[in-house]
């Protein structure tokens, strides 16, 4: 029986290009990946921009099959954040971040400008996810910014206005997939960050899970970072979460 697609993407948070291109040949460069995509945020892309990403995120590596996440969260006006979509797509990304309270405009501004320029260019048009709320914030961290909502109801509030403005899915706490995937669907996608393996400290993520009980509530991705890149053996660490899931 053919194994399960691996649903881990390992965030790769590091300013050091050469650091970042030895971590992912690590995880995903061998004939069988240990991981099923890399996650390049922010801090790496504004210190290294789109040639970063070539140089460590080669076409080699990525010929093995592991997905490109590119976690920009982009958050501003409809006009500027439309530019921004356009401007990484000829990196091919499988998937790209926007913060969903940037709303509706912005959200299908993003989405439509995806379609074009993937079209223009004869690539594959990226996944537009929506940042709903960030695993960092608890109840009260939302009620400090005038939202009064916990946080599982403002995340479902947001990721149904991220359906209807036509992204693809969002990133979500593990605690929101079951209410997510019944208000959204099944096809939605959810990638889950606020993943740690049974034993891994929780760092300064508050609301965690670890790996096989969010596949089990409906997670299509899950994000892990330090339990992989800080491991003394980060291969071996990313394999012995496959082999929890069940997909190496």
């Amino acid at each position: 029986m053919a194994s399960r697609s691996n649903p881990v993407y390992c965030a790769v948070d590091t300013v050091d290009l050469a650091q970042a291109a030895r971590l992912i040949r690590s995880v995903a460069g061998g004939v069988r990946p240990a991981v099923g995509g890399i996650k390049l945020g922010l801090e790496f892309f504004l210190a290294h921009g789109a040639p970063g990403v070539r140089y460590a995120f080669p076409a080699p590596v990525r010929a093995t099959g592991v997905g490109f996440f590119l976690d920009l969260k982009l958050h501003d006006i409809p006009n500027t954040v439309a530019g921004g979509i356009r401007a990484v797509v000829e990196l091919e990304p499988t998937f790209v971040t926007l913060h969903t309270v940037g709303g509706t405009a912005m959200m299908k501004a993003a989405a439509e400008t995806a379609a074009a320029e993937a079209k223009r260019l004869g690539v594959a048009r990226p996944k537009l996810l929506g940042v709903t709320v960030l695993t960092s914030l608890d109840r009260s961290d939302l009620e400090a910014t005038g939202v009064s909502s916990d946080p599982s109801a403002q995340a479902v509030r947001l990721a149904m206005l991220a359906r209807d403005s036509g992204l693809d899915g969002v990133v979500c706490s593990p605690h929101e997939i079951a209410a997510l995937r019944e208000t959204c669907g099944k096809e939605f996608v959810l990638m889950v960050p606020g993943i740690r393996p049974a034993g891994s400290a929780s760092g300064d993520q508050k609301r965690v899970m670890t790996p096989r009980q969010a596949v089990a509530l409906g997670a299509n991705h899950l994000v892990i970072g330090r339990p992989i890149t800080e491991a003394a053996d980060p291969d071996s660490a990313a394999q012995a979460i496959a082999r929890e899931l069940e997909v190496l």
